[in-house]
């Protein structure tokens, strides 16, 4: 596992190991990336579900301005915490160890870009997607990783889905105001 691109660009990073993650593969990472090509610089990104930290680390390599990483494993985010030391990005990474669900009923802050990546087939990012809204700044980009089979809501508050993207069994389900395609 590693980052793709951006001022990381190359570094390896760590992945837990025995535990029940599924990191993304880089061909699903590299097209979600593509995607938000021109929506991370300077934003304020949410990981969520955050596993190994690869998602917030590859947002904040390709330009975002800082990054939360929530998880609710004390092991993922150890994983974590030495992967944003691996990467350099200390000062602009927030670890967070709290259930998903209960940290979005709980935030305070905004983001412009959430990237989640739960589980499959729990039905947590349509349970997620229920909670985000007050969370997000207008324009905001949100991008849900999931098995090909899980049914995801038409909209997320004002952001609509104008795109879901599949790669074998994985399906990418992207969010944005108005319609808005990457």
């Amino acid at each position: 596992m590693r980052i793709i691109s951006g001022s990381a660009r190359g570094r390896r990073l760590e992945s837990p190991e025995g535990l029940q993650v599924r990191p993304t593969t880089d061909r699903v990472k590299e097209a979600m990336f593509s995607i938000l090509r021109f929506d991370l610089e300077g934003t304020r990104v949410l990981d969520l579900f955050s596993g190994s930290g690869q998602l917030g680390l590859e947002a904040l390599s390709r330009g975002a301005k800082n990054a939360v990483f929530v998880d609710s494993d004390r092991r993922s985010l150890a994983i974590t915490k030495k992967n944003i030391a691996l990467a350099g990005f200390e000062d602009v990474s927030t670890l967070v160890h709290a259930d998903a669900l209960q940290f979005l009923q709980n935030a305070s802050q905004t983001f412009d870009v959430v990237l989640m990546d739960p589980p499959y087939d729990k039905g947590l990012c349509a349970a997620a997607a229920e909670l985000l809204p007050r969370l997000l700044h207008p324009g905001s980009v949100v991008i849900c990783e999931t098995h090909e089979s899980e049914v995801l809501p038409a909209s997320i508050g004002p952001l609509d889905r104008p795109k879901t993207y599949r790669y074998s069994a994985t399906k990418l389900t992207v969010y944005r105001s108005g319609g808005e395609t990457g």
